[in-house]
């Protein structure tokens, strides 16, 4: 479930991470070892790297 082949699978995986009691810890640890595969804390792979992005615009 938490490794779709595409995005319509994964929301799936992102429904369990909407009531994970530690989903922004998850998320966060994802993105600072720049996890590659899976979805983390809510977030696919697209989702983190937009997240980077972002982040990286504000900083």
């Amino acid at each position: 479930m938490f490794y779709p082949d595409d995005e319509a699978e994964a929301e799936s995986a992102k429904a369990v991470c909407a009531t994970c009691s530690v989903q922004v810890n998850c998320l966060e640890y994802a993105l600072a070892i720049r996890e590659k595969v899976g979805v983390w804390g809510g977030a696919t792979e697209r989702d983190r790297r937009r997240i980077v992005r972002q982040r990286r615009k504000s900083a």
